[in-house]
């Protein structure tokens, strides 16, 4: 459970926005994607492999 106090004189806007950051970073939702359609490990993999790819591909051209 995610606790977040409001100090004195914040809007409620900031709060949430402060909520959300929280959240956001626990993974809860990613976790819930994830989890929705069963994915092989084969499969797994393979999207992890291009990933990297991809992400070594953007550092090489810079």
């Amino acid at each position: 459970m995610i606790i977040i106090n409001i100090k004195e004189g914040e809007s409620i806007d900031r709060a949430l926005k402060r909520f959300k950051k929280k959240f956001e970073k626990t993974g809860v939702l990613r976790e819930l994607r994830n989890r929705q359609a069963f994915e092989k490990r084969s499969v797994a993999r393979r999207t992890q492999r291009k990933n990297a790819i991809y992400k070594q591909s953007l550092n090489q051209e810079i």
